[in-house]
């Protein structure tokens, strides 16, 4: 029989991670010291006041052992959309609007070829996200970093500001059964499970395939199918806070739609039905792949790891759903309800006829 091979097998331990987490606690004690007012917990994040009507919400964010994948396809200028992406759009989760970006990139030697490759992908997110690059660091850590190639390692995170206005916030608050579930569509991967996704695909780590390999389904060589850079959502996503109430927004990453059981604790009762999804070939790549190692990746195991084709979620009134879907649909968002909220505390997934609780 195949082994089963989860995300914890790839070297991710979910439990870990939560029980590790519970140590964020001790920061609370530092909130006194905020010098213009309240801090405000909301399902993602918190934000902090500025002055009587502004909060900013601020984020660092990194792309993980996608930085291995650049070095593994000798392709460095795309990285730095991915580190953006993953800041900002977690910024608007609030609401926010992105005022500025900072990034740190860590590296075993600041080769000035790859540097300018570095920014060069920094540049292009802040482009897309329309937010510019104020401060930065680079720093040679060799005895820290090492790469899969030598002389090229690095780690790269990205930190975002943004500004909201009190009644603006989004809090995941008064959500209610019935409610819509809109999805954006993602580039694929983005930079999530990307421990696992390496694991099963590439020989280097174990896996099935060379990464120049072609496969069909695919555009382009593995690798580069695998590094396509994460989508930025805050023009589509602030265009619709615009003409839409939102009741909640997320953005669909670590654990993918596990995230979905923050928004309990804001709109307790709740829970959340998935209906609709057409994941890109590479998800399905992924699954057979491990198949053809002996290992299952369960269906299950792939909704709590990856976005299976949607990148960011929005959750508004079932009144507004048409709305909803219409503004996105000017902006090339490629969006489309997903799913509802429902009264279950649960969440399932209904894909290709199969029925999934993933909790």
């Amino acid at each position: 029989m195949p082994r089963t091979f989860t995300y914890t097998d790839a070297g991710v331990d979910r439990e870990q991670r939560a029980e590790s987490k519970k140590a964020l606690t001790l920061l609370e004690q530092t909130y006194k010291h905020s010098n213009f007012g309240k801090i405000i917990h909301l399902p993602y994040g918190n934000v902090f006041q500025l002055n009587e009507k502004m909060y900013l919400d601020l984020v660092i964010e990194g792309v993980g052992t996608k930085v291995l994948l650049a070095q593994l396809a000798n392709r460095y200028d795309t990285i730095g959309e991915d580190a953006v992406a993953m800041a900002v759009n977690d910024v608007i989760r609030s609401g926010a609007i992105p005022l500025a970006l900072s990034d740190n990139i860590h590296a075993q030697a600041s080769n000035p070829h790859l540097v300018k490759a570095w920014l060069e992908g920094v540049a292009q997110g802040a482009r897309e996200a329309k937010c510019p690059v104020v401060s930065g660091e680079i720093g040679d850590v060799a005895e820290i970093i090492r790469g899969i190639s030598e002389g090229a390692g690095f780690d790269m995170v990205v930190a975002s500001v943004g500004q909201v206005a009190e009644e603006k916030l989004i809090t995941g608050r008064n959500i209610k059964p019935g409610d819509s579930i809109i999805g954006l569509r993602s580039s694929g991967l983005h930079s999530n499970g990307i421990t696992l996704a390496r694991k099963v695909l590439f020989k280097k780590w174990g896996g099935k395939y060379d990464p120049d390999a072609r496969i069909d389904g695919l555009y382009k060589e593995l690798v580069l199918e695998v590094l396509k850079p994460t989508k930025i959502y805050v023009k589509s996503f602030l265009k619709t806070t615009e003409k839409v109430v939102v009741k909640a927004a997320v953005h669909v990453t670590g654990d993918a739609y596990l995230k979905f059981n923050n928004l309990t604790r804001y709109s307790p009762g709740i829970g959340f039905e998935f209906t609709n999804f057409n994941p890109q070939p590479l998800f399905r790549i992924i699954q057979e792949a491990a198949r053809q190692l002996g290992l299952t990746v369960s269906d299950e195991e792939m909704f709590r790891t990856f976005n299976m084709g949607w990148g960011f979620a929005i959750i508004v009134a079932r009144e507004d759903t048409d709305s909803t879907l219409s503004v996105l649909d000017k902006t090339n968002s490629e969006a489309e309800q997903i799913g509802k909220v429902t009264d279950s505390s649960r969440i399932s997934i209904r894909h290709e006829g199969k029925k999934l609780v993933l909790q």
